[in-house]
């Protein structure tokens, strides 16, 4: 499928309500209860209406995490190789459109806004790519700014966290995923021109992704935190922290 084909789709017909269903009816309890997955302020999300939902980005595996925590459609940009792939209209058909990374794409950027005009919930990672490196977060981007700006649509900063490293070969490793969302940025709050829509990115938004971020990463297992709070498992705890520590200085060390 070629990259006009896909965005004419995606702006002309755009999801397949039943295939969608379908999908998530078959992906959502494997995500949810094999990865333990923890959801919280999904409230942020409007019912209806156009809005950017803006997590940070760690693994392919992102946009589909954050699709469960809603019942709406989740749109969402996906490199032009996997929509040029076999596979690349089952993509359009569930929410994806092509992007052209490394440089900026005016397609991509006529479909996302089209989409927002018709009252869609765009998923938008503001980085432009996965940062695998569980400890970093990259640097934003100013479209989602923009487009929250031009379309008048509020940001939703959002953080998930466990998506790295999800599979050993072709099996899922029984991680936990956890996703928060925070208070929607409203689009009066954006800088009032989009050359300056950089500064909101920078100013309100990302920081709210890294602070939910560091939150959730910062939060001990269930399991741990219960047996901590009896009195039984502080070992539990110190370990995981030692653990983490170490990896750290690890990392630290390579740079």
């Amino acid at each position: 499928m070629t990259n006009e084909q896909a965005h004419r789709l995606a702006r002309e017909k755009g999801v397949s309500r039943p295939l969608y269903a379908f999908v998530r009816a078959l992906v959502t309890p494997f995500l949810r209860i094999w990865f333990r997955m923890h959801v919280s302020a999904a409230e942020h999300i409007p019912e209806k209406g156009a809005a950017i939902v803006a997590p940070n980005h760690k693994s392919f595996w992102d946009s589909f995490f954050i699709a469960v925590c809603t019942r709406r459609h989740v749109r969402y940009m996906a490199k032009t190789e996997l929509i040029e792939a076999r596979y690349g209209r089952l993509l359009v058909r569930l929410g994806a459109f092509p992007v052209r990374r490394g440089s900026s794409d005016a397609d991509a950027l006529e479909t996302a806004r089209v989409i927002l005009e018709q009252g869609g919930l765009l998923a938008l990672f503001p980085e432009g790519t996965r940062v695998r490196d569980p400890e970093e977060l990259g640097n934003p981007k100013r479209g989602a700014g923009r487009l929250a700006l031009e379309c008048g649509a509020p940001l939703i900063p959002t953080a998930i966290t466990g998506t790295e490293e999800l599979f050993l070969g072709p099996f899922p490793k029984p991680r936990r995923v956890q996703v928060a969302f925070a208070e929607p940025i409203a689009a009066s709050e954006l800088a009032s021109t989009p050359e300056a829509a950089g500064e909101p990115v920078d100013e309100l938004l990302w920081p709210e992704v890294e602070g939910e971020y560091r939150r959730l990463r910062a939060r001990p297992g269930a399991i741990a935190a219960a047996l901590a709070a009896l009195g039984i498992g502080s070992g539990l705890l110190v370990q995981r922290r030692r653990a983490a520590a170490a990896k750290r200085s690890r990392l630290q060390w390579r740079r």
